[in-house]
């Protein structure tokens, strides 16, 4: 239960903090008086999201901080699966910077705005006169259903399911979809790659083709310039080998009387030694080069495949002909895989929706049990409430299509008084009527699902006198078991109320500014007199407001 709510600087609150206590803690105050700005400032504490305009003063921050006494409503778990801190003492701060950015706390640790509104539904509930309107939606009412049949494991369970479902069923669209796009490209891919492998491109050497292709091709110029070159230096007469030679013959004479000699000798001798292997290497390549038409046609034929290819894929090197033919045999292999894979995610798929619909049909065994019963508390319920002819009835069928909360279809009829045929909720029911049904509802729910506090704004609307009387004292009733704050203009749901706390505005210094004030027994009376007879409070309505107070 919420036990203190501050709010500084936030629409026409400067700075106020409330403590609420258990029981029924009634909320009552002229219209405009500022019973919204409550509401608003609770709601941004459970996640709304922030607005700068709702700042009183855009130059400064403003703050909102709820304490919240946890100790006996069993959150730890709820705290843990959002990643929270618990605390029995949990206490949840917002704030909107001057600049507009809203920081969120729980327990003083920052978190996600998601997070707090995933914790919220846990801490208070929130019922706006907006919300009545929740009860004509199918889901609200399946939620009604869920409760009385206590299906939160199983429906956990099932969406688990549903989202595993549609996760293997968006998987497997997307798998024939690249099928169908694959297919129409794979005639070609395996033609690109088929002709890069007939290639045979790991075994090609680009540049040895190419320079046996240059020698081949240019024989005869090659055989006659090393021919020449071998005469140039071997000749007798003016071949340099043979000259390099006698100059060593004569530096041999006179190596001995200086080592700078000896080294000219030496260094002249390597030269002799290495024209030499030239020489010889020369000869022997001019022996081995001879022309071979039919070998150079093989090396030009590889060589303009090899430069085609290239083209095509505009590229210039083997290796980056060999990726390509490595990317191309995965497309190729993926392809052809993708019918494996499809019939494995087919499997898959009928697994699940099997799965998924055995506890779909546990879900609507459970809720059709638990209709009954719904029924029958509703309609004992609005009984004191002015309806005593009210009747619903429940179309409820199941189907094979998932939805979120199951396979199951709802429509609540309603019929208000005997004799009348049964219309959907929606169309037949009045506003008044709308108000007892759902507070009938909140007070079915409050058996089943224990909330540490309910918040009802104005839920009274459309109703007075003795049906007023009956719906406070059913607000009272679920007081018992819960924190129930009620916004009211009702004197007869304020008298019920264990606690009052009055809003009202004051204009000071030519600023108007909402403030709270919890009331006193006598303060009380005089606020229900209000209420009853206006602002001019007569002896009767004292009178009256003392015996609604009894």
């Amino acid at each position: 239960m919420i036990t203190t709510l501050a709010i500084k600087n936030y629409a026409l609150i400067e700075d106020i903090r409330v403590d609420f206590n258990e029981g029924l803690t009634i909320i009552t105050g002229e219209t405009g008086a500022g019973k919204s700005i409550l509401l608003g400032a609770l709601a941004l504490l459970l996640g709304k999201r922030a607005d700068l305009s709702s700042v009183k003063d855009a130059s400064k921050k403003c703050v909102i901080e709820g304490h919240f006494q946890l100790k006996n409503y069993g959150l730890q778990q709820v705290f843990e699966e959002y990643d929270l801190d618990y605390e029995p003492q949990t206490i949840i701060r917002r704030e909107i910077l001057p600049g507009g950015k809203s920081r969120a706390f729980v327990n003083d640790t920052p978190v996600a705005l998601t997070q707090l509104q995933a914790l919220a539904p846990h801490l208070i509930d929130v019922h706006s006169q907006h919300e009545t309107l929740e009860i004509v939606s199918e889901n609200f009412q399946m939620e009604v259903i869920d409760a009385l049949a206590e299906n939160d494991s199983l429906l956990k369970l099932y969406q688990q399911q549903f989202e595993d479902f549609k996760t293997i069923s968006e998987k497997l669209s997307a798998l024939k979809l690249q099928k169908e796009n694959a297919s129409k490209e794979l005639d070609y891919n395996t033609f690109l790659y088929n002709e890069l492998q007939q290639t045979n491109l790991k075994k090609l050497n680009q540049q040895e083709l190419e320079e046996t292709y240059e020698t081949l091709n240019n024989a005869e110029a090659i055989q006659e310039a090393l021919g020449n070159v071998n005469k140039l230096l071997e000749e007798e007469q003016i071949g340099s080998l043979q000259t390099a030679k006698e100059a060593r013959i004569v530096l041999g004479r006179i190596k001995e009387y200086s080592k700078t000699f000896d080294d000219f000798w030496q260094r002249l001798n390597s030269v002799i030694i290495e024209l030499e292997d030239i020489s010889n290497e020369i000869g022997n390549t001019a022996e081995k080069i001879e022309a071979d038409p039919e070998m150079l046609f093989q090396v030009n034929e590889k060589l303009q495949t090899l430069y085609k290819l290239q083209q095509k894929h505009s590229v210039s090197t083997v290796s980056e002909l060999i990726e390509i033919e490595a990317g191309l045999e995965e497309k190729v292999n993926t392809t052809l895989g993708l019918d494996g894979q499809i019939e494995a995610f087919e499997k898959e798929k009928n697994s699940l929706r099997e799965t998924t619909l055995k506890t779909a049909a546990q879900l609507h065994n459970k809720r059709e049990e638990a209709i009954p019963i719904l029924k029958k508390k509703l309609e004992a319920t609005l009984l004191p409430l002015g309806l005593p002819n009210a009747r619903f009835q429940f179309e409820f069928t199941a189907s094979e299509v998932f939805r979120s909360n199951g396979t199951d279809t709802l429509q609540l009829l309603f019929t208000a008084n005997k004799g009348l045929a049964f219309g959907l909720l929606k169309k037949v029911a009045s506003g008044g009527e709308m108000s007892r049904i759902m507070l009938a509802v909140k007070a079915v729910l409050a058996e089943y699902k224990k909330l540490p506090t309910i918040v009802f704004d104005e839920i009274d609307t459309g109703v007075s006198g003795e049906i007023a009387n009956k719906m406070a004292g059913i607000m009272h009733q679920m007081s018992k078991t819960m924190q129930l704050l009620s916004i009211t203009h009702l004197p007869q749901i304020a008298a019920k109320g264990d606690h009052h706390i009055k809003v009202y505005k004051e204009d000071k210094n030519e600023v108007t500014a909402t403030h709270l004030q919890i009331l006193n027994k006598e303060e009380r009376i005089v606020e229900i007199a209000q209420m009853l007879g206006g602002k001019n409070v007569s002896e009767a309505a004292i009178a009256n407001a003392k015996e609604l107070l009894n």
